[in-house]
């Protein structure tokens, strides 16, 4: 009679070294098995990383590892001893915008209403052309905190200028009073709650506190420096999605500041490579610093392609 149940000698062998690898292990889970999920059958609506709303089961939602729950007292006054600061190396830029997709996706922002703007710039005529990202410069003498009649916006301890869109009553004082035109305002519902998906499953996707973090129809909003980000140690989506380096990000109190692969001391940087903000003389002291673009790692002409077709 022909033995159905007989084992080849190498399948054999790998099973028993398995078998005595799993025995040997002090914990009696199988450390190679999966952890088992029971579908719920209640499906949920997340935006996925090419920004597209796809629906999956609600059992494959894992909380958020390391993200203490703040109050909206607490997120308000920022995080103790840090003073944040930005570098942008414009010798770096060749209007790639992957800054501003990672920016858009993670907070939701609609097409054309961009918190990070790359513009074409020339200083005067006869001049080189160059590319200059624009973000909120989370001044230290914002004048968008000083005309808000409701307390919406605000200046933590550690220098990041937020909006608390609980309070935004969106009388846009903040956009007429800001120099750099880094406001948008919120016209539309997210692309997350205009696609039916609930507040729970927002804040699984970008957590904080909803009158931080969550963009509300009807508000202003901008660009926060990644305040859930920055809270847990880690760079603003803009810095970590930069492919060339533009972005630097850190601590005045620390005079460090790093793209994620280089690492540079802040007061050394600026002084080495003569870095200005914009519109010194408007008195608004931003945190955001520019490198000149001087030897420049791409010409100008090579990020034109972008511009074809953009929205406005």
């Amino acid at each position: 009679m022909k033995n159905n149940n007989k084992v080849p000698r190498r399948d054999f062998l790998f099973t028993g070294l398995l078998t005595a690898a799993l025995g040997g292990c002090n914990d009696k889970k199988n450390p190679f098995a999966q952890d088992e999920v029971v579908l719920t059958g209640e499906k949920v609506k997340l935006l996925s990383v090419d920004g597209e709303v796809i629906e999956i089961d609600k059992a494959f939602l894992k909380p958020i590892p390391e993200v203490p729950h703040l109050t909206n007292a607490e997120e308000r006054e920022g995080i103790p001893g840090k003073k944040f600061v930005m570098v942008i190396d414009l010798a770096r830029c060749k209007n790639l915008r992957k800054c501003q997709s990672a920016c858009n996706h993670m907070h939701q922002v609609h097409p054309g209403q961009n918190w990070i703007k790359v513009l074409g710039m020339e200083d005067a005529d006869h001049t080189a052309p160059y590319w200059q990202p624009t973000t909120c410069m989370h001044c230290d003498e914002p004048p968008c905190v000083k005309v808000c009649p409701v307390d919406a916006t605000f200046k933590r301890q550690d220098g990041i200028v937020l909006i608390d869109n609980e309070r935004c009553i969106g009388c846009r004082f903040c956009m007429a009073a800001c120099p750099y035109s880094a406001r948008v305002f919120n016209w539309e519902e997210t692309l997350m709650a205009s696609q039916g998906g609930s507040e729970e499953h927002h804040h699984h996707h970008n957590s904080g506190p909803t009158s931080v973090a969550h963009q509300v129809k009807g508000t202003v909003g901008k660009c926060d420096f990644c305040p859930e980000m920055t809270r847990q140690g880690e760079l603003p989506h803009c810095v970590s999605a930069c492919p060339n380096g533009v972005f630097m990000f850190g601590d005045l109190n620390e005079d460090t500041v790093t793209n994620g692969a280089e690492t540079f001391r802040f007061s050394e940087l600026i002084k080495d490579k003569a870095g200005y903000r914009l519109m010194e003389d408007l008195g608004t002291k931003p945190s955001v610093y520019y490198l000149p673009p001087v030897n420049r790692n791409f010409p100008y002409e090579s990020g034109l392609e972008k511009e074809t077709g953009d929205e406005k």
